[in-house]
């Protein structure tokens, strides 16, 4: 998938009918940190029913065939279609983390965003330190987020289904920590899975080619 984050979603529409789009790696290549047994719920059963009530809510409205994005900023803080904005959401956050994951994931960043997290944070590991804090003590459930405003990185933490587009801000990365995310597999032990997937799963590459 292209990281053109203004198209980014288009693996999740046919025509006018919203699809579940493809995982980028095999049900188990998270191993053994995100279990095949999390992935067919959280993608099989979470991510999927957010594609299914999408194209209930929109179908015959002025929105049905207009891709996420166009969704999410159009209805974002309107009351009368939260239903719609939380499902195009939910679809949205969650294509983006799958691919925030690699099975090759860890290690140290590219060059380009290295230096921009070092000028914004001091260092990678002050950076690993901040992103696993916010996603950590985010109240319930929600997102962390590396983001870019203008020249500088940032480390944003959103509730429930919201997410940077609605701020006109881009996202480099996220974290899950909704709890079907890890309960499986951690249980109640969101640090570990949060640090665990900072370790060993986080996908620099994506990160780095959504730099603007």
């Amino acid at each position: 998938m292209s990281t053109n984050l203004d198209n980014f979603s288009r693996a999740a529409q046919s025509g006018d009918t919203y699809v579940l789009a493809p995982l980028p790696y095999a049900d188990n290549a998270l191993e053994p940190v995100i279990s095949a047994h999390t992935l067919s719920f959280h993608y099989g059963k979470h991510h999927k029913a957010y594609v299914d009530n999408l194209n209930k809510l929109v179908a015959g409205t002025p929105f049905s065939g207009q891709s996420l994005e166009q969704i999410i900023t159009a209805t974002a803080g309107q009351a009368d279609k939260a239903g719609i904005f939380n499902n195009a959401a939910q679809i949205w956050n969650h294509m983006f983390y799958w691919y925030s994951l690699s099975p090759k994931g860890g290690g140290e960043p590219p060059a380009a965003l290295k230096q921009k997290i070092e000028e914004s944070f001091g260092s990678v590991e002050a950076f690993k330190q901040e992103f696993a804090n916010a996603a950590i003590t985010q109240f319930g459930s929600g997102w962390a987020w590396l983001a870019q405003e203008g020249s500088k990185l940032a480390i944003i933490k959103t509730s429930n289904a919201d997410s940077p587009l609605t701020r006109g801000i881009r996202p480099l990365l996220t974290i899950d920590v909704w709890e079907h995310a890890y309960y499986l597999d951690f249980q109640n032990r969101r640090p570990d899975y949060v640090n665990t997937v900072i370790d060993k799963l986080i996908n620099w590459e994506f990160a780095a080619a959504n730099l603007g």
